[in-house]
């Protein structure tokens, strides 16, 4: 296995032209000053509540570097650039001011579908990513996972729930490609666990096509993995699982402390990371039954899944094995795997830019917090601009 490939800052940048490349240096400058990012996320809800004309500037720098377009149209040529460099989509309608009520539900349903078609003929999306609150109320999701009785109107809500899924997972099978859903908070997940295991039973014997995702944060899901294996291997389905590390962890504290229960969070990050590779190396060990999708900024996960299917003899573009990091960081990590014949892919959030404005606050508070994230694009970006520099002052000479 080939060492220090993502330093390679010529293949990861291969596709941002001089212009591109300063634009990601002066958005990882601002979000390398954490009181910038709060000053600018204070201004910029401010200014969309207001109605004030900023919708160009936000689009021009966070927005173009975390999301994909504002409609599926827009982001082809996008996708189309990433594919001629090997790199994949996950498509990801990423707004998040929707309607509330069952209508709205069903509308987005019908969005989903919409999206699933367009993708059909499109060999750049191989996956589609959807929220499980994004088809049910986070309330029903909630109750159901409790173990609680539910009453007559929640159980109705709940086959509603289930009647969007079914929908959806029919449609992906029957179109050939494969759906992620994605985790949601602690005391929502049972229910989520539960839905998306009836839907791999039913859709996964061949290959995988449902997969569910996996919070390496909270400390049981080693132990969710393995019996989720042994029932698998019982009733004869495939394992769609996507490993992430988690989006939650101070709420899920939060909350665990207020109503005083053990918090399902691993202790410190150290140890997430003890989990995450654990579970990545039990996956690896019985891929004849699983099939994962590694999505993690860290380097020395990704490392330790290449070494693992090298000394397992597992061919790099195995399509049971994909890795893939956020549409606009990592590029160090996505591009040099697909540059080394892995299978690559990033998850591309789309969506009209007012919409998405939680997902981009996100990103950079994400970014500000994460212990050397900013740091390590920043300095590589900037490492690319100084090669590129030293490139033309050779060429001139």
């Amino acid at each position: 296995m080939e060492k220090k490939i993502f330093n390679n800052t010529k293949g990861a940048f291969s596709l941002k032209s001089d212009q591109e490349l300063e634009d990601s240096i002066f958005v990882f400058k601002m979000m390398s000053r954490p009181w910038m990012v709060s000053i600018g996320t204070w201004l910029t809800k401010t200014a969309f509540q207001l109605h004030l004309p900023v919708k160009g500037l936000v689009k021009k720098t966070i927005f173009k570097q975390f999301c994909g377009g504002e409609t599926r149209e827009e982001c082809i040529p996008v996708m189309q650039r990433m594919m001629t460099s090997k790199v994949h989509t996950v498509f990801d309608y990423a707004s998040e001011i929707r309607e509330k009520g069952e209508a709205a539900f069903d509308k987005d349903l019908q969005n989903q579908l919409e999206i699933a078609a367009f993708a059909k003929d499109r060999k750049e999306i191989p996956f589609l990513a959807i929220k499980p609150t994004n088809l049910g109320a986070f309330s029903v999701w909630a109750k159901i996972s409790s173990g609680e009785k539910v009453t007559a109107e929640e159980q109705q809500l709940w086959g509603n729930i289930k009647r969007r899924f079914e929908t959806m997972a029919q449609r992906v099978s029957e179109l050939g490609l494969r759906l992620q859903v994605d985790a949601e908070e602690s005391w929502t997940q049972k229910a989520v666990d539960d839905l998306v295991e009836e839907l791999m039973k039913k859709y996964n014997q061949e290959r995988a096509v449902i997969y569910n995702t996996v919070q390496c944060y909270r400390w049981d899901r080693l132990q969710y993995v393995k019996d989720l294996h042994l029932r698998a291997k019982e009733q004869g389905f495939k394992v769609g699982l996507k490993m992430v590390r988690g989006a939650y962890m101070e709420k899920e504290n939060a909350r665990a402390q207020k109503m005083n229960y053990p918090t399902p969070i691993c202790e410190d990050k150290e140890a997430t990371d003890v989990n995450y590779n654990a579970v990545l190396h039990y996956c690896i060990k019985h891929l004849d039954d699983f099939a994962i999708y590694i999505g993690t900024h860290n380097e020395v996960s990704a490392y330790l899944a290449m070494q693992l299917m090298d000394q397992s003899q597992i061919a790099r573009n195995d399509d049971r094995v994909w890795f893939s990091q956020l549409f606009g960081m990592s590029d160090h990590i996505t591009f040099n795997l697909a540059l080394n014949g892995f299978n690559a892919a990033k998850y591309m959030p789309f969506g009209k830019v007012e919409e998405v404005i939680p997902y981009l606050i996100r990103r950079a508070e994400e970014n500000t917090s994460v212990k050397g994230q900013t740091g390590r694009e920043l300095a590589l970006l900037l490492e690319e601009k100084s090669r590129r520099k030293g490139v033309f002052a050779k060429r001139v000479n």
